[in-house]
């Protein structure tokens, strides 16, 4: 665990120090490998976060697949579930309000929220990721938990995970543990990793 931690701290060291031109070009260059992949241009229901830290930001993202008609939801904190997370529909210019860790969040309403399961895309952030795209998170689990349901209902509809991330934030292996959901791909301002395991959608 000391050395998991020791892992993190440093991979938020390292993307915090990333000059801002290259986290610039990096986004742009990121953002516009996801416009291409077929399951971006087929979703509906996409889910982004807000970026920060030195995290590639994928509001731009929403904000293009919004004019494409889709539909565009943001994470919030479960009011009832501890440590899960719901969904928000969101568009650019929705007030937005800081939760319990500072990270802006849309203000929930009436027929605005809907679980994980209902989405077609998740683009997820991440500290970490290996060449088999499996995720590390910052430790908190709440992705995790939220997306649990993939362990339980191996046929049931599920979004496609996609992970976003600077090239540099690749480790030669992420240890998954039986709760760790693994991501179908990543995408980082070089490559676009796809998992070797194809799992049913």
């Amino acid at each position: 665990m000391t050395d998991l931690t020791a892992l993190r701290r440093q991979l938020k060291h390292d993307r915090l120090r990333l000059p801002p031109e290259l986290r610039e070009t990096a986004e742009k260059t990121a953002l516009r490998r996801i416009q291409r992949i077929p399951e971006f241009r087929r979703a509906r229901r996409i889910a982004g976060y807000v970026g920060s830290k030195g995290e590639i930001d994928p509001l731009p993202l929403l904000m293009q697949a919004a004019q494409m008609g889709k539909t565009c939801f943001l994470p919030i904190l479960h009011p009832f579930r501890r440590g899960h997370l719901w969904f928000c529909r969101w568009h650019a210019g929705d007030p937005m309000e800081l939760n319990q860790f500072g990270i802006p969040e849309p203000l929930p309403g009436p027929g605005r929220l809907i679980p994980a399961r209902r989405l077609d895309l998740m683009i997820l952030p991440l500290l970490g990721f290996d060449s088999d795209c499996n995720r590390l998170g910052m430790g908190g689990g709440y992705y995790d938990r939220s997306l649990a349901f993939v362990h339980r209902l191996k046929h049931a509809k599920r979004p496609y995970l996609l992970g976003l991330a600077h090239h540099s934030q690749q480790i030669p292996h992420v240890e998954v543990q039986p709760w760790d959901v693994p991501l179908d791909a990543v995408v980082t301002d070089r490559h676009h990793y796809r998992a070797p395991r194809r799992r049913s959608a």
